[in-house]
């Protein structure tokens, strides 16, 4: 498989896709430019090699062309970062696109409109009625996949080389993701640095891992992260179950939550997965106390209380300081470290503790030589509002494809450049 340095950009068009899908105010600034910056390095090698970029990317999820989701609202970042000014393409498969990608001299860049505005980047035909018959529904996808097979050609005769600098779109079988990959042989069709190095990051924590190995898996359903639990359970020594969905766990060993957020059809899949970690020898470490609360908010009363003791009226919103220790101590021992959520409602301050807590036992153990990921928003959120982020090995830029790559699944946009 060709990679991004061992091939030569020299005279080269590069159609590059990145996840540029950034958060804007309601002035269209950039509230966070981290997906931009971590694709600049894939850009300015490139550049430096002597090609051209043509740089591709979706940003919000647009019902066909809508202004506010228009990529021309970052352009100056992205000019600012590389150092030139790029150019901008008002259509992303308009005769505008088509001819500024002909004329791009080596050295030069330019960016696509959003990509979304086309359905056929998705594959999925809009404005399909809900009450649209079977063959209809049948007739109108088919027209999609061929509409979207058509886009991806169509975006793929405009390089010579195709770069997939995209992680946080790698689970999705896109025009842009993988089927452009179709029209490129093997030796012109690779990865940027930010998707290898996504992808080194979690192969050298699910398949070279250095033992002992703890994953923190939080967030508020334990349905929603049921698969991820179940391919966990086969890998790690010790997982923390933590986040909302330990109240799930609390109420089905039997516990009182109060008002705390449950899962009550999820009961008997709580103590299933208890089961499953007994059988593969895995320490399940569930929260012995929490922080409870009046009401869902910053400013209610609190207390801590027994994890399974909360009273009625009360909610738990974050762990308490005995599961602080208790966590703490099982990461710090520590030599691989999977983190995907935070401990409670972190956003309010006087529930940010807990997380806190995970974060910095975390870094510690990293500063002792353990490798670590942090992946999923709010865990990133959390290492950045703690300012630790620089303290961990690896901190991933995707969602939903971090959490399906770990899953076991294959992805379709590294399945399209590397064949598995």
């Amino acid at each position: 498989m060709q990679t991004i340095n061992n091939f030569s950009f020299s005279g080269q068009k590069a159609f590059v896709r990145v996840d540029f899908n950034v958060p804007l105010d309601d002035k269209f600034n950039i509230t966070d430019d981290t997906r931009i910056r971590a694709a600049i390095p894939t850009l300015k090698k490139i550049l430096s090699d002597g090609g051209s970029v043509i740089i591709a990317s979706h940003l919000g999820r647009p019902k066909g062309v809508e202004s506010k989701y228009s990529l021309r609202h970052i352009l100056g970042r992205i000019s600012d970062l590389l150092g030139i000014p790029v150019q901008f393409a008002d259509d992303c498969l308009g005769q505008e696109a088509v001819e500024k990608s002909a004329a791009l001299r080596p050295g030069q860049a330019l960016l696509l409109e959003n990509l979304r505005f086309y359905a056929a980047e998705e594959g999925k035909p809009r404005g399909l009625s809900a009450d649209a018959s079977e063959e209809e529904t049948a007739a109108a996808k088919k027209a999609e996949k061929a509409n979207q097979k058509e886009m991806a050609k169509q975006l793929a005769s405009y390089a010579m080389v195709y770069v997939n600098d995209a992680f946080g779109t790698a689970h999705r079988a896109h025009a842009s993701t993988a089927i452009i990959a179709d029209y490129f042989d093997a030796d012109h069709k690779l990865f940027g640095y930010l998707m290898q190095n996504e992808i080194d990051a979690v192969e050298k924590v699910l398949k070279n891992t250095v033992r002992p190995f703890t994953a923190i898996m939080g967030g508020s359903k334990v349905s929603s992260k049921i698969e991820i639990i179940e391919n966990l359970l086969t890998k790690v020594d010790n997982l923390i179950i933590t986040g909302g969905m330990t109240y799930t766990f609390t109420k089905a060993l039997g516990g009182k939550i109060g008002n705390s957020i449950v899962e009550n059809d999820k009961l008997d899949l709580a103590l299933s997965l208890i089961e499953k970690a007994k059988d593969n020898n895995v320490n399940l470490v569930l929260a012995v106390d929490a922080k409870a609360a009046d009401g869902f908010s910053n400013d209610a009363k609190t207390q801590f209380v027994p994890a399974g003791e909360i009273p009625d009226g009360w909610e738990g919103l974050d762990i308490g300081p005995e599961t602080e220790k208790k966590f703490a101590a099982v990461i710090e021992a520590s030599k691989t470290i999977l983190w995907n959520g935070p401990t409670g409602v972190f956003e309010f301050e006087n529930f940010a503790g807990g997380s806190r807590s995970v974060g910095q036992a975390i870094a510690k153990a990293t500063d002792m030589g353990a490798f670590s990921l942090v992946g999923g928003g709010d865990s990133v959120a959390c290492v950045n509002k703690f300012g630790i982020a620089g303290r961990m090995s690896y901190v991933s830029t995707g969602g939903g494809a971090l959490l399906e790559f770990i899953e076991g699944k294959i992805l379709p946009g590294i399945k399209a450049i590397r064949g598995y």
